[in-house]
């Protein structure tokens, strides 16, 4: 009897402990499906399907900036069962916390809700020649140098510089060029030199002293450098009220470093295509242009970031650019199906072009790959087999709403690529500043 009891006991613990696993993995599940940031448009309604099992107690910080509301909410007034949709009634715009509780007792997660204004941007889509200027110089490779008495050195490489480091100073004077860097190098006849680095969030101080070389009797360091760079590719929006533009929906980065490059100064101007290489399986397409200086440039680069490039147009600028404005979509209501993009293929005029999105990732907001989407358009097909180099920030549309920006081609199928939430380049523009305008006009 004792032995069956002991047996009844055990199997009782195993239940109860299979149980509580149970109840942990759910409580997980229900925690992973709530996002930590939500951003809403002013005005609008709001439905979400976070599909927990638990009844789940909402209280928000203020009361003022939003409303929620839920299919069962007459059944009780303490709990929101999230099994069903849950409703955001945006009022006003700014930000509130909404503290999510288990039965009203245990914390799941916080979420932040932020309000934005509920306005309409110019999708563009014109092809834009970009040119711009490092702030320091981009190391992009090492070499050792041969002295006059027939040895090899490395004094970069030595003093612990790496490719992709950025020189900010020398002996304390800012870097505003190559020319600089040289001039101060040939004019140290030999003596060390005072360097600060910045390397990713990093800066780093040393000295390196300068060998002559024996080929053409200069000192030098041992260092391959550029401070600036250019090429085409799309604009993508502007605000019509301050001005204020995005384009290429990814970063500018260094062809041989992949190193982010931080904007000194740069500018946007008209561009002609001339030709067009068609995109293959493994061998990508171009857009095949050149900048038209002798006009006047379009507008200033402020921000070089993972998600695009960002500044103010000139105030002339505006009728050389598509005019036509589009209200904007959030990332929750981008959907998978038919949509189109904006480009400029043939040099002259802006057009629309049919695309499929094919997946929509609403995960991760802070990704230039937020949807695949596939060009069906037999026109831009036999134009250009799809997506190619240029076409970078190509507006997407879908439901008469600017959802988004092309970012990459799949470089095994050139009728596919990715795209960026239009939501995550809004909250990279410039923001309205006199000083920008002054400099843009």
């Amino acid at each position: 009897m004792m032995a069956f009891k002991r047996q009844c006991s055990r199997k009782t613990l195993i239940l109860i402990a299979v149980f509580f696993v149970f109840v942990f993995i759910l409580y997980i599940g229900a925690v992973a499906v709530v996002p930590g940031k939500i951003t809403l448009l002013q005005g609008e309604d709001y439905a979400y399907d976070f599909k927990s099992p638990f009844l789940i107690g909402v209280k928000a910080d203020r009361d003022d900036v939003i409303k929620l509301y839920s299919n069962d909410m007459k059944k009780s007034d303490s709990y929101i069962n999230l099994s069903n949709q849950l409703h955001f009634k945006t009022q006003k715009l700014g930000s509130v916390n909404l503290k999510m509780k288990i039965f009203g007792l245990i914390p799941v997660k916080t979420v932040q809700v932020d309000i934005v204004p509920n306005n309409k941007v110019v999708a563009c889509g014109n092809t834009i020649g970009v040119k711009l200027t490092i702030d320091g110089i981009l190391v992009i490779g090492l070499s050792d140098v041969e002295t006059v008495d027939g040895k090899k050195l490395l004094p970069a490489k030595d003093v612990g510089i790496k490719t992709g480091d950025i020189l900010m100073e020398i002996n304390r004077e800012k870097l505003d060029g190559t020319e600089n860097l040289i001039r101060q190098i040939e004019n140290s006849r030999g003596e060390k030199l005072k360097l600060r680095i910045r390397r990713d969030s990093s800066i780093i101080e040393t000295e390196i002293k300068p060998v002559k070389a024996a080929d053409d009797k200069k000192y030098h360091i041992g260092l391959w450098v550029r401070d600036s760079t250019a090429g085409i590719g799309t604009l993508t929006f502007y605000d019509p009220v301050t001005k204020s533009f995005g384009a290429l929906g990814h970063g500018i980065t260094d062809i041989d470093t992949g190193t982010l490059m931080p904007v000194s100064e740069g500018e946007i101007l008209e561009s002609n295509i001339l030709a067009v290489k068609k995109g293959q399986p493994g061998n990508p397409g171009e857009l095949k242009g050149v900048f038209i200086e002798d006009k006047n440039k379009l507008g200033i680069i402020q921000k070089n970031c993972n998600y695009g490039i960002y500044g103010t147009l000139r105030e002339d600028a505006i009728n050389r650019i598509n005019s036509k404005q589009y209200p904007v979509a959030l990332r929750s209501q981008v959907k998978e199906g038919n949509a189109s993009i904006l480009a400029n293929i043939d040099g002259k005029s802006v057009e629309e072009f049919s695309v499929e999105i094919q997946k929509v990732s609403r995960q991760n907001l802070s990704s230039t790959k937020g949807m695949i989407i596939k060009i069906t358009d037999k026109r831009l097909l036999n134009a250009t087999g799809g997506i190619v180099q240029g076409m970078s920030g190509s507006p997407i549309l879908q439901d008469g709403r600017l959802v988004g920006a092309v970012t990459h081609v799949l470089v095994n199928d050139p009728t596919r690529g990715y795209g960026i939430f239009i939501e995550g380049m809004l909250k990279n523009l410039i923001s309205e500043n006199p000083q920008n305008k002054e400099k843009a006009g």
